[in-house]
């Protein structure tokens, strides 16, 4: 099992940012056949001060191994993803694989 965790900064200047970049995680990231588990959501506040707290998106996909991943990387869906949904919402990406 592969975990592939993209952390997400919405442009400020773009109104409803964040939920646009959703919107565009369930259109096109979803729907990918190679992904076993898909979650995304927004940042959840907290007290604690261990808690990163700048971002305002997150997405948690889980792959059944690195070759699984590295397809769906080149897959159509996750290269509309990219143009239709990070570039025009994101100003920073933070990605985060392990197995």
């Amino acid at each position: 099992m592969l975990s592939h965790v993209v952390i997400f900064w919405t442009n400020p200047q773009v109104p409803n940012a964040a939920e646009a970049l959703i919107a565009g995680a369930e259109k096109y990231l979803r729907p990918i056949p190679l992904v076993k588990s898909f979650h995304v959501g927004r940042m959840v506040p907290s007290h604690r001060d261990v808690v990163e707290q700048s971002y305002q998106v997150a997405l948690n996909l889980q792959f059944e191994g690195k070759a699984q991943e590295e397809d769906y990387q080149v897959h159509p869906l996750h290269l509309d993803f990219v143009e239709k949904a990070f570039k025009p919402n994101c100003v920073k990406a933070v990605i985060y694989d392990f197995e």
